[in-house]
């Protein structure tokens, strides 16, 4: 049996950049063990999966070795496919997932998301701060550790720190969480630059990550009492995304463009 799929680069409005995305609708699931390897065949940071029910879609994401319980970037793809692909009507979605209900919403030619605020602890590690350094090659001025996001935040100097760091991959997986590395985005022209390494996930370096504003722009906004920030994802392929918090809710709006679509025929 044949089935429609498509690669959608998320966090972006030209084709080879952001964060490309599989998205495969579905009329009903498929065993686990088929979605997990339809992932791994597609080979990208994440690839989504969705199915319509009462309320809208029940959505779900897979890396190539496990299945995540939140991504930004797969969303807005998902919700691209929905408006550009299948009904240019639907212009308000809700994506039953691992982490809730998700909204999204057309706003233009950008897609918003509606996403939890994830929270962010002090760091007690004192090793810690030493450790992140010898992991990315950089001395970070600040560490948090955001547990429901299984996550480190580190805040480096300034943008140019940020782009100089080199992940060192099993000094990262050492750490025990993914991590986050952070700078003001002076001179960038925006408000905080970041990047994201998640190799505990299968994800050495992620191009440009939804969920994980989730955690920056919170600690962003202590920081700055800022609400409203414009962000950009520095690693080679980059991206930017538009934040604006809302009580416990963060919107992530962003654009998408699609450089794929085709079958993938299943026994």
């Amino acid at each position: 049996m044949k089935h429609p799929i498509y690669q959608v680069d998320a966090f972006t409005d030209k084709p080879f950049a952001g964060n490309p995305a599989g998205v495969m609708p579905l009329k009903t699931w498929l065993p686990d063990q088929q979605l997990q390897s339809i992932a791994a065949e597609m080979n990208l940071a994440e690839t989504a999966f969705f199915v319509p029910n009462a309320g809208g879609y029940h959505l779900r994401w897979f890396t190539p070795t496990v299945e995540v319980k939140l991504c930004g970037h797969a969303t807005l793809a998902s919700a691209f496919v929905l408006n550009r692909r299948i009904d240019p009507t639907i212009k308000e979605m809700r994506f039953d997932s691992l982490s809730g209900p998700l909204h999204v919403r057309v706003d233009g030619d950008r897609f918003e998301l509606d996403f939890p605020v994830l929270s962010h602890e002090a760091n007690t590690d004192a090793t810690m701060p030493a450790r992140i350094a010898k992991a990315i090659g950089q001395q970070p001025v600040d560490v948090v550790v955001s547990a429901v996001y299984d996550s480190y935040l580190a805040r480096l100097a300034d943008v140019a720190s940020v782009r100089a760091a080199v992940p060192n991959f099993a000094a990262i997986e050492a750490l025990g969480r993914d991590l986050i590395i952070t700078a003001d985005g002076q001179g960038e022209g925006v408000d905080f630059v970041s990047r994201f390494f998640a190799p505990l996930h299968g994800i050495p370096e992620d191009p440009v990550t939804g969920s994980s504003h989730c955690v920056l722009a919170p600690y962003w906004a202590k920081l700055t009492g800022k609400q409203r920030f414009h962000a950009r994802q520095v690693s080679r392929r980059g991206g930017d995304l538009w934040l604006s918090l809302a009580g416990d809710r963060l919107k992530i709006a962003g654009y998408a463009v699609c450089v794929l679509a085709g079958e993938i025929e299943l026994n």
